[in-house]
């Protein structure tokens, strides 16, 4: 649920960056904010734990403009990857506006995309939320590693739906901006409609 800043003018949108542990997730987002004018973007805020860490920060990007007169920001998150920080999971997918799937193209992380995938339908539904309602896009990572599944195999594996999906090298920022640009403009249309 997006959230109305009335005194300041602006709608903040919650985009949550979800996938397997070590899929590239935080390589999105510090890509992301490394390539953001510092005037447009908050401080990134990381929560590190022994084994995992989830990455904040938000953003004003100029170019989505304003809806009835607000501004549009929108606060980027990691989740854990690893299963055990469940509970951290479920707290960041809580308001969530939109999600981006991350998945590990290579062929020996298909189970851990699939399980990630299952995990997140879970924890959406026991906010009552559900994949049907709630705006995301895939991007197939990594593709420039040894032993990557075809993205047709990925697509039949994470997305019978046919929702957008891009295919990335996060670390090198291939893909990195067309999946936000469309994660943004699916929260947008979703805003814009609530907003009637």
């Amino acid at each position: 649920m997006s959230f109305i800043n009335f005194s300041s003018r602006e709608i903040t949108c919650k985009i949550v960056y979800y996938g397997p542990g070590l899929c590239g997730k935080t390589t999105n987002l510090q890509y992301i904010y490394n390539k953001t004018d510092p005037q447009l973007r908050g401080k990134m805020i990381s929560l590190a734990t022994e084994t995992e860490r989830t990455l904040f920060f938000d953003f004003l990007p100029i170019a989505f403009g304003e809806i009835r007169g607000f501004k549009i920001r929108f606060q980027l998150y990691t989740v854990p990857g690893q299963i055990f920080y469940d509970a951290s999971r479920k707290l960041i997918l809580k308001g969530v506006d939109g999600i981006v799937f991350v998945a590990d193209s290579q062929i020996a992380r298909l189970e851990a995309n699939e399980e990630s995938m299952e995990n997140l339908k879970s924890n959406l539904a026991e906010q009552g939320y559900s994949l049907e309602k709630v705006p995301y896009v895939i991007q197939y990572n990594k593709r420039d590693m040894p032993n990557i599944a075809p993205v047709e195999e990925l697509r039949a594996l994470l997305n019978p739906k046919g929702v957008p999906d891009f295919e990335a090298v996060a670390s090198q920022g291939i893909g990195v901006f067309e999946t936000l640009k469309s994660i943004a403009k699916l929260v947008l249309v979703e805003v814009r409609r609530q907003a009637g």
